[in-house]
């Protein structure tokens, strides 16, 4: 099935989504890699407050390459997502809705999403400069000193995405299981 969906959005809105579906997301998207994510876990654990609202937010895995004069930003395409395993589920616990990679996730992450109603998507590797066709803005918000692993606000019109493991805990990887 193919759907249109705006981010940040709702649990009832993820509980529709299956494995395999077609996802074109517009709305606000939130960068973070490995670096980001040590960060955002240690203001978790220490309880204070994270540079963006994580409930029902999206995490995209990117780190963009400079932008050319006249563009937004530069190639945005995804990275291997099992890096962020370890910090995963302490954010979905804590309200985030759904996370933006490619490549196979933890079992780990696979009960979180269940348990949390989350998913995740995958976008194509490799197709980073036609991914960053759909960013239509971009903002440091955190973490400067990061370079391209610094957190982002992107703004995001249809994005195509894959549903690779939905609320239900149904992952494309293993195709035993998507309906």
């Amino acid at each position: 099935m193919e759907w249109s969906l705006n981010a940040p959005f709702t649990v009832e809105e993820a509980k529709k989504l299956r494995c395999g579906d077609t996802i074109y997301l517009s709305g606000t998207v939130y960068t973070a890699r490995d670096a980001a994510h040590k960060k955002l876990y240690t203001l978790l654990l220490e309880d204070k407050p994270l540079p963006f609202e994580l409930y029902n937010s999206v995490i995209y895995y990117v780190g963009p390459t400079p932008a050319k004069p006249g563009h937004v930003i530069g190639s945005a395409g995804p990275t291997t997502s099992y890096r962020m395993d370890k910090y995963a589920p302490s954010l979905l616990d804590n309200g985030l809705r759904a996370m933006i990679g490619k490549g196979k996730r933890s079992t780990d992450v696979l009960g979180s999403c269940m348990k949390n109603s989350a998913v995740y998507f995958g976008a194509v590797g490799g197709c980073g400069a036609l991914l960053s066709k759909c960013i239509t803005s971009s903002e440091i918000i955190a973490y400067p000193e990061l370079g391209s692993e610094c957190i982002r606000r992107l703004t995001v019109e249809r994005m195509p995405l894959c549903v690779i493991i939905d609320t239900y805990g149904n992952c494309l990887y293993d195709m035993r299981h998507c309906t």
